[in-house]
């Protein structure tokens, strides 16, 4: 289907009597309804400012904002954008009906009653009598109680008392502005229906598809209230159950919205982990990665109506969760091993390294030997993957390997490793790694010797300074100030402390780090030079180097 767009500048009762043929859906993707006090008063004072000097001839219009909509395959206009601006003007049209009624009789109020209830209700064609009962806004907002308040509001012209959700306080603050202004100036109330119904406009923007009009929202928000993909799944989600069952999915969905935040994710992320999941069992190693409501959203959706997708997004959810504390209750997440390789992956420039772990979790979670097949997993992949980054420190360095990795996880016997490099350039490139590759290679050194992880906050020391007087020293040291061998991860505190001094200073509080790497350090007697430096690049090197193969090896005996 060709992508079109419809832009034409209407007033309150063009736009709204197209609601007669097609009325406005609020559909279950869209937040629930938002405005305040503070807004919808500057709504009303702005308008009636406007209509102060307002008269049927004048050129000059209210802009009340656009309004982004398609018409959907039951003949609604389903509102994309606006939302929360239609809501309020059906509101303020239902608060002058009811001031219009409690009026005396009279030429202008009779017209006006019938111009309004036309822009609120269906009419019928030949007599002009409005169905009190058919509203031409309706809202399905998924979890949001106040679908039904609205209806009342709207049909009956009352509300509860108690009810403090924004349909009914803001119905009320319109009814008291109304009843005020109508007091303080009753001949200029009449003139504030008319500016409205005709002098403010609107701008609809209708698109001929959800695709398009979400697009354009996109393009023209700048809010940050942009529908996420997740509204839309959500929506499909919810449609797909029976009504008996959707009471059930609300709590469910909230429930794994609590869970991702408790794992530092959001809900977004758990999708983006499955699109990754369900591109695994496809054999799908395309490096090109769809658009996640493009990808999630083929076939009408079917990944999403799948009955088995609130339990594998639940089982994501708490896999990241189970990494952020203790849980006594999740033996493999209390393995100081994993937890230590998990941390390692943590530094990785980007977040390619989640996808495999997140499927091989998927896959294996109920196997009785699951911990020991996961951490030999995570420990392969934390040297595997450093290797093609140190080569080439981009972000998509591993990226087709990685994908790889992920439908071998699925279709294999036992998972292959394919990030092929050639070991001697690698060692070659030590003198001179990446930042983001010395992060993930001191973690190693670190966990060699220590199962506490490192402190949230460390920084990368550099043991022979980078500021010092170089009358004292050979111009090269600078060749060497940068190389591995010159770093150590320290403690915030203990890095301020050490700042700028010579080695000689350093080592004392090298001495005080709860680091054992860092703490061995500051117990040696070195002068710490380039020959030192030197010496310790090589030496990490070869220990890495080293990692790699006896991770490879246990990998390879480790039965699955």
């Amino acid at each position: 289907m060709s992508t079109s767009i419809q832009v034409n500048k209407q007033s309150v009762t063009e736009l709204f009597e197209s609601a007669k043929k097609k009325p406005f859906l609020i559909p279950e993707y869209q937040r629930p309804y938002a405005w305040e006090e503070e807004q919808v008063d500057t709504l009303f004072e702005d308008i009636w400012d406007y209509s102060l000097n307002y008269n049927n001839n004048m050129n000059d219009n209210y802009f009340l904002g656009s309004v982004v909509s398609f018409d959907n395959e039951s003949g609604n206009q389903e509102i994309i954008d606006g939302q929360q601006r239609i809501t309020t003007l059906f509101l303020l049209l239902r608060a002058i009906l009811h001031k219009l009624e409690s009026m005396s009789s009279g030429k202008e109020v009779t017209f006006l009653t019938s111009r309004v209830s036309s822009l609120i209700w269906t009419t019928d064609p030949l007599t002009g009598e409005a169905d009190t009962k058919s509203v031409l806004l309706k809202s399905n907002v998924i979890n949001n109680l106040g679908n039904q308040i609205l209806q009342d509001i709207l049909i009956t012209g009352i509300t509860i008392d108690g009810n403090k959700d924004n349909y009914s306080k803001n119905y009320n603050y319109f009814l008291q502005k109304i009843e005020g202004k109508s007091t303080q100036e009753p001949f200029k109330i009449f003139n504030f229906i008319v500016a409205l119904l005709d002098g403010c406009i609107l701008l609809p923007i209708k698109a001929n598809s959800q695709d398009t009009a979400l697009t354009i929202f996109s393009t023209l928000n700048d809010r940050g209230l942009a529908l996420s993909d997740v509204d839309i799944f959500k929506a499909q989600m919810y449609n797909n159950l029976p009504s008996q069952a959707r009471s059930h999915f609300i709590t469910n969905w909230q429930n794994l919205i609590e869970l991702a935040d408790q794992g530092g994710e959001n809900i977004q992320n758990l999708f983006y982990y499955y699109m990754f999941y369900l591109r695994a069992k496809d054999d799908d190693k395309k490096t090109t990665t769809p658009g996640l409501r493009k990808y999630l959203g083929q076939n009408k959706f079917k990944a999403i109506k799948s009955p088995v997708i609130m339990d594998e997004l639940k089982l994501i959810g708490e896999f990241w969760s189970a990494l952020k504390g203790p849980n006594q209750s999740i033996v493999w997440a209390n393995n100081k091993e994993i937890k230590k390789f998990i941390d390692v992956l943590r530094s990785y420039p980007n977040d390619f390294w989640k996808y495999p772990v997140v499927i091989f979790y998927l896959k294996y979670h109920k196997d009785i030997d699951f911990v020991n097949k996961f951490k030999v997993f995570l420990k392969k992949l934390s040297v595997d993957a450093i290797m093609p980054y140190i080569l080439t420190p981009t972000a998509n360095a591993i990226k087709p390997a990685i994908l790889k990795l992920n439908s071998s996880i699925i279709h294999d016997a036992k998972p292959k490793f394919e990030f092929k490099v050639n070991m001697s350039d690698v060692k070659a490139r030590y003198k001179d790694l990446p930042n983001n590759a010395v992060s993930l290679i001191l973690k190693l050194l670190v966990y060699r010797k220590q199962d506490e992880l490192l402190p949230e906050k460390w920084h990368i020391e550099h043991i022979f300074p980078k500021k010092y007087d170089s009358q004292y020293f050979n111009s090269s040291i600078e060749n060497y100030i940068e190389m591995i061998g010159n770093k150590i991860p320290l403690e915030s505190k203990l890095n301020i402390r050490a700042s700028n001094n010579f080695f000689i200073e350093k080592r004392k509080e090298y001495a005080k780090s709860k680091i054992k790497v860092v703490n061995e350090l500051g117990n040696s007697h070195s002068s710490w030079a380039q020959a030192e430096i030197e010496s310790r690049t090589d030496r990490i090197a070869n220990t890495i180097s080293d990692l790699q193969k006896d991770f490879t090896l246990e990998y390879e005996q480790t039965v699955f």
